[in-house]
């Protein structure tokens, strides 16, 4: 469920000292848990076949928000089985075959990134305002959302499937700030693990961080944070 913050962008504030960014916006899948993109290239690669044929295959080009149907099936416009059924049908036009059964445990096997949790729930406590942006799929509802405690991490949660719009579209980012009561983009810092989805995020005004691994993206955040 998409939930808008009750409480207002107010949180300037910090013992009296001003602060520059007022919300923090995190991707889920590559940064507060594992990457899907990474466990679908390896499940390729278990066939004989370059991971990145196989991403391309399933997913389009991720870097932009297209037709594509996977884009489709993040924003909420068809269903799992009608992916399903394009997926098997380009698979087979490539000659990739690709054993399903490696992915259907896929978010239970992701590892929780535990320091970035427990960074999302501190800048909670310190009066930021926390945001949840994820690209994802209304069936996977169930799985992804029982991983980390959101409501506890979390002021805000916008699920593209949910709210009909995909990052790298600058609007999911609009959007998410208005939800947390309208901060301004430049008073925002998002982080996300795929190249596509920060240049999205810096189009709509926002700071953003390119995760490649959790402490090197909470180093550039603090320092962001303390500037």
């Amino acid at each position: 469920m998409t939930r808008g913050c009750s409480r207002p962008a107010d949180r300037a504030l910090s013992g009296g000292v001003e602060r520059a960014i007022d919300a923090v916006l995190f991707d889920f899948g590559g940064v507060i848990i594992g990457s899907p993109f990474a466990a679908i290239g390896a499940a390729g690669e278990a066939g004989g076949h370059d991971p990145t044929d196989v991403l391309d295959a399933m997913m389009g080009d991720y870097a932009t928000d297209t037709d594509h149907p996977w884009h489709q099936l993040e924003r909420g416009e068809i269903g799992v089985a009608d992916y399903g059924a394009f997926v098997r049908r380009e698979l087979a036009d490539r000659a990739i075959e690709l054993d399903f059964s490696l992915l259907a445990s896929l978010y239970r096997d992701l590892q929780v990134h535990p320091e970035m949790v427990d960074r999302a729930r501190q800048l909670r406590a310190d009066g930021y305002l926390t945001a949840l942006v994820t690209n994802n799929v209304r069936e996977f509802g169930d799985a992804w959302r029982s991983i980390v405690p959101l409501d506890e991490l979390f002021d805000v949660v916008v699920d593209s499937s949910e709210v009909g719009m995909r990052k790298p579209n600058p609007s999911i980012y609009q959007h998410a700030l208005a939800l947390l009561g309208g901060v301004s983009p430049g008073r925002a810092v998002f982080l996300d693990d795929a190249p596509g989805n920060v240049e999205g995020a810096r189009a709509a005004g926002l700071l953003a961080i390119l995760v490649v691994e959790p402490d090197q993206a909470l180093a550039e955040l603090d320092a962001i944070l303390k500037a």
